[in-house]
């Protein structure tokens, strides 16, 4: 495989379609190499528009979801990040370059490892990383200016809308199978919430999110 040119296929026939046109997204989408996060295994669906596998029933997004978000979110660099979900530790290195910190929060140890050691290894030094149950929020060292959840969740507890700043951004996959959308929630300057709707996907959930009360007739 032309790693180069698969890269450059991804971008142009995948990412850019899906009205993803801010430059500094694209320049950053052909230089942080996103193959060196894929599983070994994996390494032939890097720059395929699907979900790529990882351990524990989790995946990586498609790449146009990433960079899409990425884009909504708008991440400045005196941004304090939140990251939900540290996963493959890609859309951890994503946000970490345009943002001062990231805290990035996993439930699983050998994900957190693995990112570390990768994000490291090219130099990031604005990231810290915890193991940690925050499928129902994540206090850290909130409030925060962006919140990213990286797996999917039924309902968006309020805890995690409280942990923004005033005009901060929220990503989310919102939703339970069939149904699912990424949403973007914008906390305004008077506290009131704005609420957009991105894409529908389908995303699994994040470990231990509750599931909504279903009523039985």
């Amino acid at each position: 495989m032309n790693v180069e040119q698969a890269r450059f296929n991804m971008i142009e026939q995948q990412i850019r379609p899906w009205d993803v046109l801010d430059s500094r997204v694209l320049e950053l989408l052909s230089t942080l190499p996103r193959e060196e996060f894929v599983p070994e295994d994996q390494q032939a669906l890097t720059f395929v528009d699907t979900h790529v596998s990882l351990a524990h029933g989790q995946v990586m997004m498609q790449p146009k979801q990433e960079a899409r978000l990425l884009q909504e979110l708008n991440v400045g660099p005196k941004d304090r990040v939140l990251e939900i979900g540290t996963g493959s530790g890609y859309m951890t290195g994503l946000l970490a370059s345009f943002a001062a910190e990231v805290d990035s929060v996993d439930i699983f140890a050998d994900f957190l490892e693995s990112a570390r050691a990768k994000l490291r290894a090219r130099d990031f030094t604005n990231i810290s990383f915890a193991e940690g149950d925050a499928s129902q929020g994540w206090g850290g060292n909130g409030p925060y200016d962006v919140i990213v959840l990286t797996g999917s969740i039924p309902d968006l507890p309020q805890r995690f809308i409280d942990n923004l700043n005033p005009r901060g951004r929220l990503a989310a996959i919102v939703g339970t199978e069939p149904i699912m959308e990424a949403v973007l929630v914008m906390k305004l300057e008077d506290g009131s919430i704005k609420r957009s709707s991105l894409f529908d996907t389908s995303l699994p959930p994040l470990i231990n999110a509750i599931r909504p009360t279903r009523f039985v007739f």
